[in-house]
């Protein structure tokens, strides 16, 4: 994909993302009423400044919804080895947040991928994960996002992700099963045709 391309996908996002956006202003003054709410006075000295930190705090747990797949991938470099065996980058850590309780999606993703000509750079791949994850997510959705924008972007010959997690909306509330980890998984192409290209990943990732 083009340079012009991306600028023009990236620009579109970012004045979507302004126009819908409520002002600063007022995302401070929803945290004080979520601080009443709580019980709390959120004129006390201890949490006057709490609405800046915490707006702060969301500027960069949600930064992901300022990105875009074609920007992070957008670079590639021509297989010119013809190497064309699966290129795997494991344990990348993820923060993210949960949709239903916005509290913290800890663990890690395993990422694998076959070229079909063009390769990538492997902190693109950690790049990926880290904009996925800063916005509001399900395990499941994170996990079949990044195997769908490296197939719209790469167009390889499969993709395979992995991610282990623990979500402390269990483990802080609800059920409250701390030791509990979820792990989601999604192959295509010839990870999910061929049995033994899923075996190695496997392997690598869980050996």
């Amino acid at each position: 994909m083009s340079t012009e391309t991306v600028d023009k996908i990236r620009k579109s996002q970012k004045l979507e993302s302004v126009s819908s956006r409520p002002t600063r202003t007022a995302a401070e003054a929803a945290v004080r009423t979520l601080i009443a709410w709580a019980g709390d006075d959120p004129h006390r000295e201890g949490v006057q400044d709490t609405p800046q930190r915490v707006i702060d705090a969301y500027r960069e747990f949600f930064s992901g919804y300022q990105l875009n797949e074609y920007e992070i991938l957008g670079r590639t470099f021509k297989d010119l080895e013809r190497y064309g065996e699966m290129v795997l980058l494991k344990d990348i850590r993820i923060e993210s947040c949960c949709e239903h309780h916005m509290l913290p999606i800890i663990g890690v993703a395993h990422i694998a991928y076959v070229a079909r000509d063009r390769l990538v750079g492997l902190s693109k791949l950690a790049r990926l994960v880290d904009m996925y994850a800063k916005r509001l997510q399900t395990q499941e959705g994170l996990t079949a996002q990044l195997v769908h924008a490296l197939e719209r972007v790469l167009n390889p010959l499969g993709v395979a992700v992995m991610i282990q997690a623990s979500h402390q909306c269990m483990t802080m509330r609800g059920v409250h099963k701390p030791n509990s980890t979820t792990v989601t998984e999604k192959m295509v192409g010839c990870f999910k045709d061929d049995p033994s290209m899923q075996q190695r990943f496997y392997q690598i990732v869980c050996g």
